[in-house]
């Protein structure tokens, strides 16, 4: 069905690299781009594969200077399997590939309901007859270390003897990204091949600092011929099947390849190898891993039902794709956290940043347990964001802007830009609002799910030192009797410093105070709410008193927060900078996005001018319904009514570059509850933002997770309104003209199934049937309690 198929007809090099990472298949626990099997990688093709939480770090020289970065590994390549024809006089020609030999037909169609990606080719042979070469791949969804090609072979008009070479390939490198040229690039060591009974070839290595041990095993079966040579031969870096076969015409000759992927940071784990070799020798064959795969994946679907109409709707089932292949429920049992980039490549070098605040909304709503794994990845790291705070002077928890293995700060302290060449320094770790996107997390998650032991336990733990945290970074001024948080970087990322300021870091952030405000609120209502028991237990465990708790109630209410020219400021002193001649640097520049480099290659910077990579200030509007907003303005003893909130975004949307793709994602949420009639264009770049590399190069560095997943929450959340609070359903619906018909399901509170469904101006919610507890329902202008087996249909306002 075309709106469940993702599909390229004819070869393209240039777009290669692009297609790699939208054709990528994983299931959570591992994935491997969607690279041609024969290919190497180069600057065409990056065949790609890894696992979850897989980081190794390495030392470079920059600059005169050692930097060290961690970088998620570019693991062993399971895909090597390559043909080629066999002239009359026995001799082997070139092997087959679209890079040498023009293809007389391609295709590559991605099913996203059964989680297969096919390719058909077509050859001319050594005697101008047809070679068609089909590949079928999978990564199993119900076994998370199994993956298998299928490579059927066929010939017409003559018998066309070939060469088939399969490898298990350990002679890689972390290269997709290029600004990384020059860095540490060599991750494994300890590189073995070797054989097994029942003709298995397997590799083991190692990761070269964190001494992961890392194993794969792989057969190699043919059916439909019977191969006239067999060798399996070990190498130094690869393991290689090598076979010879005759493809008689009118009888296809088949060729399996599955493959087991093992570490040693796996959950029942003694040796990698042993286990490799154990999973794959019983596996079972191609088809019954294709059948129990295609079942895995069915049960996904019906757990995140979505069906939007049209284009809009193929993006989004894409998105959700790639949602679920990095963060499915076997994600749930690991220790890691929501890559930015997917595991689709290493741009970021796989860092964990704040993207989780755009993918737990949608997954709090469909796959809880893997919300509440990824929170547990985050206070499994709260002792590290602890020691972090206290090294710089604060108490509490500051956790960092990227966190990989074991939660330290790995943000770098250089990075490049591509424009002059230049190696310039990165602050973006003063972007402490990172903080505020955990606790919002951990109370967003347990609103959806009811999870109270989580709660008042792990959660409580978390949001408590954040707010410890924000409590001890603010200061009194007391000419302006209000709370400052000073020398914080905040969404935008373009600003870092006042002009001509040696010192790092900007003062008063408006959403980094109106957030910390918010988490501070929390962590009071959550210290007075919880059991006595476990209050007395949490309070002295934490040494916090009610002092302390008095002095975050008085910064909650007295924290400063900047305006000018009648709109919320991004920063104290944000309307002091000087505005920037847009429409010069359009016409100068075919592309402004990343406008800070661009400044920088001429010898200016972006700290000078009022411009936005990003929604900053507008951040607000997508994390706090208009209510909420206005609440926690007027708690902070400001006036923020709707004119003046649709004044500050018709301010802050004339001065962004959307440098990033979270940007337009936010643009169009805000929007459709203020400018409905300019909504849509922003709605329909983060929608593209990625299958079209709206930026230009990036997206073939991995997808953009944090965008993919926001999308989809547009539709469930944006779009309808819905938000979870104080144990019931709350729904403003703002549908948007270009998208008037819509259905989704979700999973709230035990209710499996809870269907919205949009259309003709009504939004209807059935709760399907069940012996749980009915669904407080609460509209615009009543409440209404549904009973499982029951519905209601809401008419929409004309807006």
């Amino acid at each position: 069905m075309p709106e469940w198929t993702w599909e390229y007809r004819g070869y393209d090099p240039a777009a290669e690299r692009l297609r790699e990472v939208l054709c990528t298949l994983g299931n959570g626990y591992t994935a491997t781009r969607g690279a041609a099997p024969e290919s190497r990688a180069g600057r065409v093709h990056y065949p790609g594969t890894y696992v979850a939480g897989c980081y190794d770090r390495l030392r470079s020289a920059v600059e005169g200077r050692e930097v060290e970065n961690e970088d998620l590994v570019n693991l062993p390549n399971w895909l090597p399997l390559r043909v080629r024809p066999m002239r009359d006089d026995g001799t082997a020609g070139a092997w087959l590939s679209p890079d040498t030999c023009v293809p007389l037909d391609f295709s590559q169609v991605l099913d996203m309901r059964t989680g297969m990606l096919t390719r058909t080719v077509g050859y001319r042979g050594p005697a101008g007859h047809r070679l068609g070469v089909e590949q079928h791949r999978l990564v199993h969804m119900g076994d998370p270390h199994l993956a298998a090609l299928r490579t059927v072979l066929t010939a017409e008009g003559r018998a066309i003897r070939v060469e088939v070479e399969s490898a298990l390939d350990g002679d890689v490198r972390n290269t997709n990204v290029r600004r990384y040229e020059g860095l540490g690039e060599r991750h494994l060591t300890g590189l073995r091949t070797g054989t097994s009974g029942s003709g298995t070839a397997w590799l083991r290595c190692r990761t070269r600092t964190s001494d992961i041990r890392v194993a794969l095993a792989a057969q190699t079966r043919v059916t439909g011929a019977e191969p006239l040579s067999y060798r399996l031969k070990p190498g130094r870096r690869r393991a290689v099947h090598t076979l010879t076969i005759s493809v008689e015409p009118g009888r296809p000759v088949v060729i399996d390849k599955i493959v087991a992927l093992h570490t040693s940071r796996d959950l029942a784990i003694g040796d990698p190898l042993q286990a490799a070799v154990e999973r794959v020798t019983t596996a079972g064959d191609f088809p019954e891993l294709r059948a129990s795969h295609e079942a895995a994946w069915a049960r996904l679907w019906r757990r995140a039902e979505l069906d939007v109409p049209g284009e809009p709707g193929r993006i989004l089932r894409l998105h959700l794709f790639h949602v679920l292949q990095t963060l499915s429920p076997h994600t749930a049992d690991l220790d890691v956290g929501v890559p930015a980039r997917g595991l689709h490549g290493e741009a970021y070098r796989g860092h964990v940043f704040w993207d989780e605040l755009f993918v737990l909304p949608y997954l709090n709503l469909h796959f809880p347990e893997v919300s509440r794994g990824l929170l547990t990845y985050r206070h499994r790291r709260l002792p590290q964001a602890c020691r972090a705070a206290r090294e710089t002077g604060h108490r509490g928890a500051m956790y960092p802007w990227q966190s990989g293995s074991d939660g330290r700060e790995e943000t770098p302290r250089l990075h490049l830009n591509p424009l002059s060449g230049h190696w310039l320094p990165d602050h973006s770790r003063l972007q402490h609002h990172v903080n505020s996107a955990v606790a919002y997390d951990v109370w967003q998650y347990c609103e959806a799910s009811g999870d109270i032991e989580f709660l008042h336990t792990k959660g409580a733990e978390m949001i408590l030192q954040i707010a410890r945290f924000w409590g001890s970074l603010a200061d009194l001024d007391t000419a302006l009797g209000r709370y400052r948080i000073r020398g914080v970087v905040g969404p935008d990322e373009y600003h870092d410093a006042y002009p001509g300021s040696s010192r790092p870091g900007l003062d008063d952030n408006a959403y980094t105070n109106v957030t910390a405000a918010w988490v501070l609120g929390r962590a009071i209502e959550l210290a007075r709410g919880l059991p006595v028991w476990r209050r007395q237990e949490l309070l002295e465990r934490l040494a916090l008193d009610d002092a302390e708790l008095a002095r975050w109630e008085e910064i909650s209410r007295r924290l400063y927060v900047p305006f000018h020219a009648g709109v919320i400021s991004q920063f104290d002193r944000y309307g002091e900078l000087a505005e920037l001649d847009w429409g010069a640097y359009r016409a100068t520049y075919p592309d402004i996005r990343r406008l800070d480099r661009i400044l920088e290659a001429e010898g200016d910077s972006v700290n000078r001018y009022q411009a936005s990579k990003q929604a900053d200030v507008l951040m607000l509007g997508y994390l706090f319904a208009p209510e909420e907003l206005a609440a926690l303005f007027r708690a902070l003893g400001y006036m923020v009514d709707d004119v003046v909130w649709r004044r500050t975004v018709d301010y802050y949307l004339s001065r962004t570059s959307h440098g990033s793709t979270l940007s337009s994602l936010v643009h169009g949420w805000v929007l459709a509850r203020t400018e409905r009639a300019a909504a849509w264009q922003y709605c329909l770049q983060a929608l593209e933002s990625d299958v079209v590399d709206i930026q230009g190069g990036t997206t073939p560095e991995g997808i953009h997770l944090g965008a993919m997943a926001g999308t989809l929450d547009l539709v469930q959340r944006g779009l309808t309104g819905l938000r979870t609070h104080d144990g019931a359903l709350h729904l403003d619906p703002a549908p948007l003209p270009e998208m008037p018909a819509f259905r989704f399901s979700l999973r709230y509170r035990g209710h499996w199934g809870v269907s919205l469904r949009l259309e003709r101006g009504w939004l209807r919610v059935a709760v399907p049937d069940s012996d749980h507890e009915p669904i407080r329902l609460v509209l615009p202008d009543r409440t209404v309690i549904l009973a499982p087996g029951q519905s209601h249909a809401l008419r929409l306002p004309h807006r």
